[in-house]
C-alpha cells in the first residue's frame, strides 16, 4: 500500500491513490452522502487531546473543550467520554453539552454578553464557574444568584495586554479588544466581586487569542497573570484555580505551532519556578483539538477560464467554509483522487470559488490543480470554525457530517433541506 501523509494531518493520507480519513476512502463517502460533506477523524481528535493530557500528567488540571470551534453533538460526546469539561459562550451551547452527556460540574461559562436568562439556567444546572468579563456583569450575576438563593462561583477574565501575533479578529488580549477586565483594574474588581453576596471568587482567567503559533505570548501572559494572583491574594482573596484559556494554533499552510505537551512543559516549568505549580489549572483548547481532524469534500462543478484568472467553481461555498471570506484564511485544497504520474504538467492555476452570489465567496486563491468537472477536492483543516459558523445564506442547507473511527464511518448530521430551513417560518 502506498501511503503518503499530508503535513499536519497524520490521520488523513493517500492510500493507493485515494485520499482517506483513517481507513475510509473519501470518494466512497461522497458517493454515499453527496457533497459538500464534512468528514472527521476520531483518532485525530483523541490524539490531539492526548497531547494535552500528557502535558498535564501528574498535575491538578482540567481540560475544557472550547466548543465554539465545533459544537456537533457527536464531537461533544466524544470529548465528554474522554473526560473533558467544556468552555461555553451561550445558553445554546450549554444545552448542547447537556444533550451530549457532558457534566454540568465541568462547564465554564465564558463570553462578554451573558443574559440573565442564561445565568439563571446555568445556576439551575450547577455549572462549575462563570468567567466574568466586566464589572457590571459581576453586579448582574450576583443579583440573579441572590434572587435564586444561590451563590455563583466566579473567575474574572483578565486582559493582560499581550499581543498574540495573530489575526486581529481573533486577538482577544489587547487593550483594544472587547474581552476581559483591564490589567490595571484587576485588583479592585476582585475586591468588588468578593464583597457581593451572590458571588464566590474561585479563580482567575486569561485568554489572549486564537491560532497562536509561538510560545512567547503564553509565557508573557502567564507572568502577568501570576503577578495578579499574588496581588489579589495579598488582599485576602484566595484564588483556587488559574485558567490560561486556549488559542494554540494548528497547521493550515506553512505554520508549525508547538505541540501541546511541549508548550505545557515550558509553561509548567515557569509555574513551578514561581511557586504556583500545585494550583488547580484549567485550559480551554478548541481549534487545536478538532481543526486538523476534519476535511470538507466538494465537487468541481465548472471550470471557467477568463482573461485574468481561471475559476474552479465547486459546490462548497462561504456558507459552508466561512473562514476564507471572514479572515482571508488559508486552507489546503487537494484532489481526492491523486494525480497519476506524469500528469502534473497539466495543472493550471485556479481561483477556487463557490456558487454563492458574492465575490467574497472563495475557498482558495492561486491554487495549482489538475482537475475537470465532476472531480472531487478535499478542503483540509476544516474541523474548526467551519460547521460551527456555517449559515443558510442563499437558502443553502448546511452540509452533512460523518465521523470516521478506523474503517467505520457514521453519519452524525443529516444534510439540511430547504424544508428544514423553513420549518419555523409563517406565511402572512
Amino acid at each position: 500500500m502506498n501511503t503518503s501523509d499530508l503535513p499536519g494531518h497524520p490521520f488523513i493520507a493517500y492510500q493507493d491513490g485515494q485520499l482517506c480519513v483513517e481507513g475510509v476512502r473519501l470518494a466512497d463517502l461522497a458517493r454515499e452522502h453527496s457533497t459538500p460533506l464534512f468528514v472527521y477523524s476520531q483518532a485525530s481528535m483523541l490524539a490531539a487531546l492526548a497531547a494535552y493530557q500528557k502535558g498535564f500528567a501528574g498535575r491538578k488540571a482540567q481540560i475544557c473543550y472550547a466548543m465554539k470551534a465545533n459544537s456537533s453533538l457527536s464531537i461533544l460526546q466524544l470529548f465528554a467520554q474522554a473526560g473533558c469539561g467544556f468552555d461555553i459562550v451561550s445558553g445554546g451551547e450549554l444545552e448542547r453539552v447537556l444533550a451530549a452527556g457532558g457534566s454540568p460540574s465541568k462547564i465554564i461559562f465564558s463570553g462578554v454578553g451573558k443574559t440573565r436568562t442564561e445565568m439563571r439556567h446555568a445556576l439551575e444546572v450547577g455549572i462549575q464557574c462563570f468567567n466574568v468579563e466586566s464589572e457590571e456583569e459581576l453586579d448582574v450575576l450576583s443579583a440573579v444568584a441572590a434572587s435564586m438563593g444561590k451563590v455563583a462561583p466566579v473567575s474574572i477574565r483578565v486582559n493582560p495586554n499581550v499581543d498574540p501575533k495573530t489575526h486581529p479578529y481573533i486577538s482577544t488580549g489587547l487593550k483594544g479588544n472587547k474581552f476581559g477586565v483591564a490589567h490595571e483594574r484587576t485588583v479592585p474588581v476582585y475586591q468588588h466581586a468578593a464583597s457581593l453576596p451572590g458571588l464566590k471568587v474561585v479563580g482567575i482567567d486569561c485568554h489572549i487569542g486564537s491560532q497562536i503559533t509561538t510560545i512567547a505570548p503564553y509565557l508573557d501572559a502567564m507572568d502577568r497573570v501570576l503577578d495578579l494572583v499574588a496581588a489579589i491574594e495579598a488582599q485576602g482573596i484566595p484564588i483556587e484555580h488559574i485558567d490560561f484559556g486556549g488559542g494554540l494554533g494548528i497547521h493550515y499552510e506553512d505554520t508549525q505551532p508547538p505541540k501541546a505537551d511541549d508548550l505545557w512543559q515550558q509553561l509548567l516549568s515557569k509555574l513551578d519556578t514561581r511557586g504556583y505549580g500545585q494550583r488547580h489549572l484549567m485550559i480551554e483548547p478548541g481549534r487545536s483539538l478538532v481543526g486538523n481532524a476534519g476535511v470538507c469534500i466538494t465537487e468541481v462543478l465548472y471550470l471557467k477560464p477568463s482573461e485574468q484568472k481561471n475559476f474552479c467553481i465547486v459546490d462548497a461555498a462561504m456558507n459552508d467554509l466561512p473562514r476564507p471570506a471572514m479572515y482571508q484564511a488559508f486552507h489546503g485544497i487537494v484532489p481526492v483522487q491523486a494525480q497519476a504520474t506524469g500528469t502534473e504538467g497539466a495543472a493550471l492555476t485556479y481561483e477556487v470559488v463557490g456558487p454563492v452570489c458574492e465575490s467574497g465567496d472563495w475557498l482558495g486563491h492561486d491554487r495549482d490543480l489538475n482537475v475537470k468537472s465532476g472531480d472531487l477536492l478535499a478542503v483540509l483543516s476544516a474541523g474548526a470554525y467551519c460547521m460551527s459558523m456555517a449559515s443558510n445564506y442563499n437558502t443553502r442547507g448546511r452540509s452533512a457530517e460523518v465521523m470516521v473511527d478506523g474503517s467505520q464511518a457514521k453519519l452524525i448530521r443529516e444534510r439540511e433541506t430547504a424544508a428544514d430551513q423553513m420549518l419555523r417560518e409563517k406565511l402572512i
